[in-house]
């Protein structure tokens, strides 16, 4: 099966390095993966801070986009978001296009004037999903190369990818990115803030909130003997590595932790190049702490 990828904005900035694992690991996979053309913002902010409608016509022009470039199976072409604000939005705009009949022709009307037809043919798909569904943990088993053995990883999916559209997990007890972890050789800890809030755009908004909010995430991986934090969103990623010294003036008990995108952990256990899954971009190197886990395993085998 092939796939359509929308890599959203964030991915071709702050969160480049998720684009880069990503497209590294499918390539790896075998996995063919090619970019919509043309894309344009999925309308995330239009929809949170200007018009609904706007944002609806954005996110449907992308939709029609997939349609007339994807190769569909069964009559559905497969668009990977890996972006979970884009993720969400594609999702609302398509069930809202599908529910509302008045809102459909309105956002069809604008999308003729561009030159675009929707008809609801496309299946939004998460990478998480489609690697652990659709190429499987098997498979993805049999290319790790370097076992992640002793490393204790806090899964942090956030509060979009399965909220309020479950459609490949559970809604307040998701599994897949623990299940993701084990094939990786990993230890996924047991934790209760998988899917609490980060604090979204708070941190540069009202500060002492969002902060507060990474701080408890944090905080409690961290007692929960997690080495290092993996997330599926690139908000999430930022969040929770960038303002991690400004979160340590407020609250000195917090020791630095690894966040990386569960594509970079993948990729990191199938060996692939560290470059290739953008590690350089980390802002807590996570190079040594691999390393260390390498030694034991060599020693261990001695």
């Amino acid at each position: 099966m092939s796939y359509l990828y929308f890599p959203g904005c964030s991915l071709k900035g702050t969160g480049r390095a998720y684009e880069e694992s990503l497209l590294a690991v499918f390539r790896a996979l075998g996995i063919p993966l090619t970019e919509l053309a043309d894309w344009n913002c999925c309308g995330a902010t239009a929809y949170m801070s200007i018009d609904e409608h706007q944002a609806f016509a954005l996110a449907a022009r992308n939709l029609a986009l997939a349609e007339s470039q994807g190769s569909p199976v069964d009559g559905v072409v497969q668009l990977v978001a890996p972006c979970s604000a884009c993720y969400l939005v594609l999702l609302k705009a398509q069930q809202c296009l599908a529910a509302d009949i008045a809102l459909c022709q309105e956002i069809s009307t604008a999308l003729k004037e561009g030159g675009h037809c929707y008809q609801g043919r496309v299946r939004i798909r998460h990478p998480l999903d489609v690697l652990v569904h659709d190429v499987g943990l098997q498979e993805i088993t049999r290319h790790v190369r370097q076992p992640l053995r002793g490393l204790r990883v806090a899964s942090y999916y956030g509060c979009q990818i399965v909220r309020p559209f479950s459609l490949f997990d559970r809604s307040h007890d998701p599994t897949t990115l623990d299940d993701l972890v084990r094939a990786l050789g990993a230890e996924p800890v047991s934790w209760p803030l998988k899917t609490h809030c980060c604090g979204g755009s708070l941190t540069g908004t009202i500060p002492e909130v969002g902060l507060r909010l990474n701080y408890l995430l944090l905080r409690e991986a961290q007692r929960r003997g997690a080495d290092l934090m993996i997330t599926v969103c690139p908000l999430c990623q930022f969040n929770l590595e960038a303002y991690q010294d400004h979160i340590r003036r407020r609250y000195p008990d917090l020791a630095p932790m690894p966040v990386l995108y569960f594509t970079q952990l993948i990729g990191m256990a199938m060996g692939l190049p560290p470059r290739e899954l953008g590690l350089q971009r980390l802002l807590i190197p996570v190079g040594k702490l691999v390393a260390a886990l390498s030694k034991e395993e060599a020693h261990a085998r001695v």
